[in-house]
């Protein structure tokens, strides 16, 4: 069996890779395996379990349920909720894990499971590795010792969850959005209820689009992966902005009054000045990846934060995040974590605080965007090639050293495997895309040579 956990939980075709059965074993296993690490002593363990609004959902979530239940943990189904909102209620209910079925802008046929310890945070990878481990002793044959009687969970459905979280996004809001008339865009997806609910009690005036999932249209030509049709409804509508999210709003994409797309890096730009002028941007420190456009360091730079840089994933970013006690970190790609009031990505959170500083400032959102300029980026996939030499290779090191300096302080060079195939990714910044083209070029000519 390979590995099952990835960055971001257990993912797959559901019912071909992501199965029922594999999701009712998982869910015993990460029972058992958090009750020996002493996550329940001294009280019956409670759960939290929620889900986007894929048809697959419907089946997995019975399973894990069913999996939980008859390893003596006490479940609460908190329905379809964004994986932020499940991951705030584990914390608010005292829950001792929380499960989220989602897999987040992939396409409907995919699902995933992912599991949150006591507080709402991501387990550690050595649990996910252990829950693994039990879990495929057991799928081999090995009895699992079984509660009976009063000691099966119980299963609830907790109703309130909505509205306890989007209480919650209201008390952190700095100030209302009236005035404003915002589009959202709900990919069909987790949010589809909270975030329209949420921005109209701040007081703006709501549009919805992708709003009407039936289980099998989640990120279907909409959402942060799809922007047009937001872009099309802000003009159409005379919005202020749009805002887009993912399947499971753990992302948060932008698109201001003139169809421009304002993207994770512009976000957390706008997001990290309203922070420090409220006192909030500790240690005037903003986390991101070494994905991030260069443009973002050099308005940091600019505006006097620092910006600190990890691997590529969210993960990396909190853990970053959390090490340090930063308060705002993200990616280009929307996932923007404010650790004071999430564990996560929250791409509904992320979206009232841009709305906020909007209708705070009287500015658009195009002009706070320019706080920071995008330069262009160019990114080749260069495939069939040793991945495991771009560090030793003495030629590509000296291909990059010419780059750099060719490039000077106005560019930017990464080379970088992927982790799932067997290519590396060339990505060059320049102030101009057609000198980031020619660089881009020649660089994976190099890979090829040095590598292939």
């Amino acid at each position: 069996m390979g590995r099952l956990f990835g960055t971001d939980g257990v993912r797959g075709v559901a019912n071909a890779d992501l199965t029922a059965e594999l999701a009712l074993g998982l869910s015993v296993a990460a029972a058992h395996v958090l009750g020996e690490a002493g996550s329940f002593a001294g009280h019956r363990p409670v759960a939290v379990v929620g889900r986007d609004p894929r048809a697959s959902g419907e089946f997995l979530e019975a399973a894990v349920v069913a999996g939980l239940a008859s390893a003596g943990v006490d479940v609460l189904r908190v329905g379809v909720l964004p994986t932020p909102a499940v991951a705030y209620l584990t914390g608010a209910l005292g829950a001792d894990l929380g499960v989220m079925l989602s897999a987040s802008h992939n396409a409907m046929p995919d699902n995933g499971i992912k599991f949150l310890a006591r507080g709402g945070h991501k387990l550690d990878d050595a649990l996910e590795e252990r829950i693994e481990a039990v879990y495929d002793e057991h799928r081999t044959g090995a009895p699992w010792d079984r509660p009976t009687g009063a000691g099966v969970g119980r299963v609830t459905s907790y109703d309130e969850g909505l509205d306890q979280y989007v209480a919650h996004l209201m008390g952190v809001l700095p100030n209302r959005l009236d005035g404003l008339k915002i589009v959202l865009d709900e990919a069909h997806g987790a949010a589809s209820r909270v975030s329209p609910e949420a921005f109209t009690r701040a007081g703006a005036e709501v549009v919805t689009i992708g709003a009407e999932p039936d289980g099998l249209n989640i990120n279907d030509g909409c959402g942060s992966t799809h922007l047009d049709l937001l872009k099309a409804a802000v003009v159409e509508h005379g919005a202020a902005f749009g805002i887009a999210h993912d399947g499971d709003a753990d992302r948060c994409l932008a698109v201001d009054h003139t169809g421009s797309e304002v993207d994770g890096d512009q976000i957390m730009a706008v997001i990290a000045l309203a922070m420090r002028e409220r006192g909030a941007l500790r240690e005037d420190t903003v986390v991101a990846t070494v994905m991030s456009n260069l443009g973002l360091k050099l308005a940091m730079e600019r505006e006097g934060i620092n910006l600190v840089q990890t691997a590529v994933g969210d993960r990396y970013v909190l853990e970053n995040m959390k090490e340090h006690g930063y308060a705002l970190g993200g990616e280009q790609s929307g996932h923007v974590i404010v650790l004071d009031h999430a564990t996560t990505g929250d791409g509904t959170l992320t979206g009232l605080l841009l709305a906020a500083r909007v209708a705070q400032t009287g500015r658009t959102l195009k002009d706070l965007a320019g706080v920071m300029e995008r330069l262009p980026q160019v990114l080749i996939n260069v495939p069939d090639v040793d991945k495991s030499r771009v560090a030793t290779s003495a030629e590509l090191t000296t291909a990059v050293a010419d780059a750099e300096r060719e490039l000077g302080s106005t560019g930017r060079v990464l080379l970088r495997s992927s982790g799932t195939e067997p290519l590396v990714r060339v990505m060059v910044e320049a102030a101009d895309i057609e000198q980031a083209r020619s660089v881009a070029g020649r660089l994976a000519d190099v890979v090829k040579s040095a590598l292939g």
